[in-house]
C-alpha cells in the first residue's frame, strides 16, 4: 500500500465530527481483536482523539502490516490529549460467557479504563447490550471511523504481544506465528500436544481434541493459570 499523508485520514472523522457537533466533547471509538482464534484472550481497546487532532495514518488494523501497526500504536500513545483503554478477557472467561458476551464485556471494560470517561462512544459492528454510555454502532466502523480504526490497531498490537508471550510459556504451538487462529499448523500441534490452559474449550476444534485424547494419559498436562 502507498503511504498516506497524515492529514489524509481526516475524512475518517465524520462520525466523530457528528458527535462533536451535537455537543459531545469526549468521543471514543471501540474495537476488538481475537474473536475467532482457538486460543488466547479477546482484547478490546477504546481510543479518544482530541477534536483538534492531526491524524496519523490510521486504518483498519487488518489492512496494515504488523510493523506498521506497532509503529502507529507507538505514535498514538505519544499524541497529546489522547486517551487509550484496553481490556483483556481470558480464554477461561470466554468459555464461561461465550465469545459474543465476552467481547461485549471487553468493550464495556475498555471504556471504563478511560479517565475521564467519554460522553459518547462509537462501537465497531452491532450494538452492545447494556452499554453504559450514549453510543452509536457502526458496521465496518474500523474502515469508516478514525477512533475505531485506532482502537483496532491498539487492540491487535496488545493481543499479538500476549500471544508472543504465550509462545514462550507454551512452546511448540506456534502462537507467535498464528496468534491462536485455527491454522493447519496450529491444529496439528493441538492434535499432537493437546490443549493448553489458554485454549478455548468451548470452541469445537478444541473440544473435539479433548474428546479424542481423554483415553491418552501420556499427553502432557499443563498447570492451570
Amino acid at each position: 500500500m502507498p503511504p498516506r499523508d497524515e492529514n489524509a485520514g481526516n475524512d475518517l472523522l465524520a462520525f466523530e465530527q457528528q458527535a462533536w457537533d451535537q455537543g459531545y466533547k469526549r468521543v471514543a471509538g471501540i474495537d476488538e481483536a481475537g474473536r475467532g482464534p482457538l486460543a488466547g484472550p479477546v482484547v478490546a481497546a477504546a481510543v479518544i482523539f482530541p477534536p483538534d487532532i492531526i491524524l496519523p495514518p490510521v486504518r483498519d488494523s487488518k489492512q496494515l502490516t504488523a510493523a506498521k501497526r506497532e509503529e502507529l500504536a507507538g505514535q498514538m500513545r505519544q499524541i497529546p490529549g489522547i486517551a487509550i483503554g484496553v481490556s483483556v478477557i481470558s480464554a477461561s472467561e470466554i468459555d464461561q460467557l461465550n465469545i459474543l458476551r465476552a467481547t461485549h464485556q471487553a468493550m464495556r471494560e475498555a471504556v471504563r479504563q478511560l479517565h475521564p470517561p467519554p460522553d459518547f462512544v462509537l462501537i465497531d459492528g452491532l450494538p452492545v447490550p447494556a452499554f453504559p454510555l450514549p453510543h452509536r454502532a457502526v458496521v465496518k466502523g474500523d474502515t469508516l471511523s478514525a477512533s475505531i480504526a485506532a482502537a483496532s490497531i491498539i487492540a491487535k498490537v496488545h493481543r499479538d504481544q500476549l500471544l508472543r508471550d504465550m509462545e514462550l510459556q507454551y512452546p511448540g504451538y506456534g502462537f507467535a506465528r498464528h496468534k491462536g487462529y485455527g491454522t493447519r499448523s496450529h491444529l496439528a500441534a493441538l492434535k499432537r500436544l493437546g490443549p493448553t490452559p489458554e485454549h478455548r474449550r468451548s470452541f469445537a476444534p478444541v473440544q473435539e481434541c479433548l474428546n479424542r485424547i481423554t483415553s491418552q494419559p501420556e499427553l502432557p498436562e499443563f498447570p492451570k493459570s
